[in-house]
């Protein structure tokens, strides 16, 4: 799911990458929204509050909403520049560093223990931490499915969903209706799986409060061991079948 790239990626590794990682953005997104009444997955939002406040010339919160942006950004970049420096070395697990950083976010903010968080008691520190945690997602899941999968935002998966579906009153060819059914598969998943987590990310919420976070969190140390053991399944047939 995470380790295979360029011709050795199936879309089936695609389809597993999108259901998880849309369903870990459903919750982050909804708790993000409840907790802190702020978007916590995409940044659309909040180019159009920057703008607002900027002609309003409230400057200090349009600052707030650019910081939001920015925080978005920042963790696109560290999440590739990572996967950039560890894929010389062993591109296998160029995948690690940006999960693990995303799982210590998830869990730091499921504490509520995050150091500059206890210091500035602000819910706008938060949305920044988890605005740069999605934007690492994000990045990372680009990157693995070679921009085939989006995680953390729906605007353009409906856009292009709404394209392929009138494509298929016009491409008749087994081949292209093949390719076209499988890219709509793998959008309906996604939106799918963001909804489920948003749903469900809801009820549990109201449950456990920043707790919810923990759940997310959980769900991506799974896959991370689960893709890992996979991996070792593998190569240890391989290793035995050379014998």
């Amino acid at each position: 799911m995470f380790r295979h790239k360029g011709n050795r990626r199936t879309f089936t590794h695609n389809l597993r990458l999108a259901a998880l990682l849309s369903f870990i953005a459903g919750i982050v997104n909804v708790s993000g929204v409840l907790s802190l009444k702020t978007l916590t997955t995409n940044v659309t939002g909040h180019f159009a509050y920057f703008a607002e406040e900027l002609v309003n010339r409230n400057y200090a919160d349009s600052l707030i909403f650019l910081i939001f942006i920015l925080s978005f950004l920042l963790g696109s970049f560290v999440s590739n520049l990572f996967i950039e420096i560890v894929t010389r070395k062993n591109s296998r697990v160029s995948h690690a560093i940006p999960i693990v950083i995303e799982i210590l976010i998830l869990v730091c903010v499921g504490l509520n223990r995050y150091p500059l968080v206890m210091a500035l008691n602000e819910a706008k520190v938060i949305a920044c931490i988890l605005l740069f945690a999605m934007g690492i997602q994000n990045s990372m899941v680009t990157q693995i499915s070679n921009s085939s999968v989006r995680t953390t935002h729906l605007t353009g998966l409906f856009t292009d969903l709404g394209i392929e579906l009138s494509q298929l009153f016009f491409y008749r060819l087994p081949n292209e209706r093949n390719v076209l059914s499988k890219s709509i598969s793998l959008k309906i998943i996604i939106i799918s799986f963001f909804f489920l987590g948003c749903v469900l990310g809801g009820f549990l919420f109201r449950l456990l409060l920043f707790k919810t976070f923990f759940v997310a969190a959980g769900c991506l140390l799974f896959a991370l061991f689960y893709d890992n053991f996979r991996y070792y399944i593998y190569f240890t047939k391989r290793k035995i079948q050379r014998r």
